[in-house]
């Protein structure tokens, strides 16, 4: 549907309001480019093959002044935003906007860095130099110049871009807050888990020192020094026959073979070797400068 044409333009007013898309989208506006929903079915009926669609940029307060070119060589173009305070850019086929067109992303305004670094003639899409506001519209022109414009949009205010010189190095107060509270959890986490940790190792250790204390009972048990008792005394041999005490029939023996008593001594099973020479009824004992035979 459009309305009448205005008097002498031969244009016609769409009553399209451009705006910004209604979805979550990352850099729907930054510091320099806003996006713009593409517009669908808005020229059909009265672009041509040959027709193209223009998108007009200006600021808020210069929206009221903006003149439409009467044909292409017209066109105000991105270089003269600081003086004229609009332009025109987005230079797309009419057929793109048409209802048959595929959907198509949506468009992003100040987009283009090459074409301000290069200083182009032709309409440029740079990025928009100061937070604005902006006012856009589309604009449907032919051979002959505009035949349909859409309204203007709502004002659109970019993010402002933060001087380096006007940010505080100091953290704020609540920041300091946030840091305090922060350091004092940590530090109730650390005693809490130091206490947690304390009490199983006590624990640990307790089990441990009932293990120890029956493995030392045994030790003390298994590792008694024991002494093996003296061995009794031996018979007589068969060639020493005294009677009465002190006097023997019989021809001298030779003197009876020392006997060996062996007596284990503490932990470390030391083995001592005393040699023992039991006495002969009548002969007495042997005399301190004679040997004992070793077996």
């Amino acid at each position: 549907m459009s309305l009448p044409p205005s008097q002498g333009l031969g244009r016609a007013r769409l009553p399209y309001v451009p705006h910004m898309p209604p979805m979550a989208l990352l850099g729907k506006v930054t510091a320099t480019t806003f996006a713009l929903e593409r517009p669908r079915c808005v020229f059909d009926g009265h672009a041509d093959a040959s027709d193209a669609v223009w998108l007009a940029v200006a600021f808020a307060n210069a929206s009221a002044t903006f003149r439409n070119p009467r044909s292409r060589a017209d066109v105000p173009l991105y270089k003269q935003l600081p003086t004229a305070h609009s332009y025109m850019t987005l230079e797309t086929a009419a057929a793109a906007y048409s209802c048959l067109a595929p959907r198509s992303p949506v468009l992003r305004v100040g987009d283009d860095t090459a074409c301000r670094d290069q200083g182009r003639q032709d309409p440029c899409n740079g990025p928009l130099p100061s937070p604005g506001p902006y006012r856009v519209k589309f604009l449907l022109m032919g051979c002959r110049g505009p035949k349909a414009e859409t309204r203007w949009s709502e004002p659109i205010l970019l993010r402002r871009a933060v001087s380096p010189g006007t940010i505080d190095p100091a953290p704020t107060r609540r920041g300091s807050d946030v840091v305090v509270i922060a350091s004092i959890l940590a530090s109730l986490g650390a005693v809490l888990a130091t206490a947690v940790l304390g009490a199983l190792g006590a624990k640990v250790w307790g089990s441990l020192c009932h293990q120890d204390l029956g493995t030392d009972a045994f030790i003390r048990r298994s590792y008694r020094t024991h002494h093996i008792p003296p061995a009794l005394p031996q018979p007589l041999p068969p060639g020493c026959r005294c009677s009465p005490p002190g006097l023997c029939h019989s021809s001298p023996q030779p003197p009876a073979p020392c006997q060996r008593i062996m007596e284990q001594f503490g932990l470390e099973g030391t083995i001592k070797t005393t040699l023992f020479q039991p006495p002969c009824h009548g002969q007495g004992q042997l005399p301190l400068d004679m040997k004992c035979p070793v077996k």
